[in-house]
C-alpha cells in the first residue's frame, strides 16, 4: 500500500472514530437504555484505534542501523 493510501485511509478511519466518539458521549448523556448498542460501538471505536496505530506505524520509515 502507497503512503498517500494510507494517509487517506488513516483521515476516514480518525473521522469516523471522532463521529463514533461523539455518537458514544450523546448516548451515554441521554441514559440511552440500549447498553448492548453502546458496548457495540465502543468495540467499533477500540478497533479503529487499534487500526489507526497500526498504520500509523507503517508510516514511520525503518532505520537500518
Amino acid at each position: 500500500m502507497e503512503t498517500g493510501e494510507i494517509v487517506v485511509w488513516l483521515q476516514n478511519l480518525r473521522v469516523e472514530h471522532r463521529d463514533l466518539d461523539e455518537v458514544i458521549g450523546h448516548l451515554i448523556a441521554t441514559a440511552h437504555p440500549d447498553s448492548m448498542r453502546i458496548q457495540r460501538l465502543k468495540k467499533r471505536k477500540l478497533k479503529l484505534k487499534d487500526m489507526i496505530a497500526r498504520l500509523e506505524s507503517e508510516l514511520i520509515p525503518d532505520l537500518d542501523a
